[in-house]
């Protein structure tokens, strides 16, 4: 076996009704945003459990992320999510989701001109918006890496990024 050094800062929840514990990991008074993708977390139970967990909590939903997710759909995201002062993000599902809430947090603190160039022009990201997961689907890794990979419709592109500060702060 080869040698190497592992870093994960991740807080992990795990177990049944984990979910009801995630208003612990969240700032007091926060302003929520929940990202999510089609809508079958709330065919499956999960929606309703987060909500119950978010009481107390103002929160603000955002919908509709879609696989491989886009940069367009996103950038509305981040301009809700600075009109309306969010401070903390809940991404809801599986790895689209948190591929796109990772792009919404280092979007939603980028001081250029146009956040495609944290993927195209691989500018590094230096502050980003505090987000945790309820996960739903562990099939892409996303839940436990600080990378990304967002698609842009209008050009046809499709690019990753990442850095340190995108590792999630819990994972439930």
């Amino acid at each position: 076996m080869n040698n190497f050094n592992f870093y994960n800062p991740v807080k992990i929840l795990f177990g049944k009704g984990q979910i009801a514990s995630i208003s612990k990991e969240i700032p007091a008074y926060a302003r929520v945003m929940v990202t999510y993708g089609g809508g079958s977390i709330k065919k499956n139970g999960v929606y309703e459990q987060v909500m119950q967990a978010l009481k107390g909590f103002e929160v603000l939903e955002f919908s509709n992320i879609e696989p491989n997710p886009h940069y367009e759909t996103l950038m509305q995201a981040v301009e809700i999510a600075k009109r309306q002062r969010i401070d903390f993000f809940l991404a809801v599902g599986g790895g689209s989701v948190i591929d796109g809430t990772k792009f919404i947090v280092a979007a939603m603190e980028y001081e250029g001109e146009d956040p495609w160039n944290i993927l195209s022009k691989k500018e590094p990201i230096k502050k980003a918006a505090p987000f945790g997961t309820v996960l739903t689907l562990p099939a892409t890794g996303s839940e436990m890496n600080s990378g990304a990979v967002i698609t842009r419709v209008s050009t046809k592109e499709k690019l990753s990024f990442g850095g340190l500060i995108l590792f999630l702060s819990f994972l439930c």
